[in-house]
């Protein structure tokens, strides 16, 4: 398989995995948090799928406003720095987050993060990320029809 299927079908897979979370919490209140702007094209996606909720994106930065202009708020720094600092004002109220560091970049970073934004997330709520980042009272949930097992990973927080 070439290097352009390989990223066609990554970015088929998170676009699915993203659509699927945005209709499983569908009936949650709270905003939803990006970990990991990249190019800005999850932004751009997960902003069209959840039309009415605040996205709160955290990244290393430095974050331009064309990359992140949709974004309600824009937090710049280490996300295992920036997180904590906010745990107290987003306390259990995030619907969904996207872990947005691929495999192939910041697979450490994903798996330090994922533990730093539990404290958001409320009962319910549902993480997608590529790298499997599974915690304590995570349930996995299977993948978006048509996404391979493993190639994104969908989570339910308790």
């Amino acid at each position: 398989m070439s290097e352009l299927d390989m990223l066609i079908r990554r970015l088929m897979a998170q676009r699915a995995s993203i659509e699927r979370a945005g209709d499983l919490v569908a009936a949650l209140d709270g905003p939803a948090i990006l970990l990991g702007l990249g190019d800005g094209a999850a932004l751009d996606h997960l902003c069209e799928v959840v039309r009415k909720r605040a996205v709160i994106v955290f990244d290393k930065g430095p974050i331009t406003d064309g990359q992140a202009r949709q974004a309600a708020e824009r937090i710049e720094g280490d996300p295992r720095e920036t997180l904590p600092r906010s745990w107290e004002r987003l306390k259990r109220s995030a619907a969904l987050a996207l872990i947005n560091f691929p495999i192939t970049d910041e697979a450490r970073i994903a798996a330090e993060v994922a533990p730093l934004v539990a404290p958001m997330l409320r009962p319910g709520a549902v993480v997608v990320s590529e790298i499997a980042v599974e915690l304590p009272g995570w349930e996995t949930l299977p993948p978006p029809d048509g996404v391979r097992e493993g190639r994104h990973h969908l989570y339910r927080a308790s």
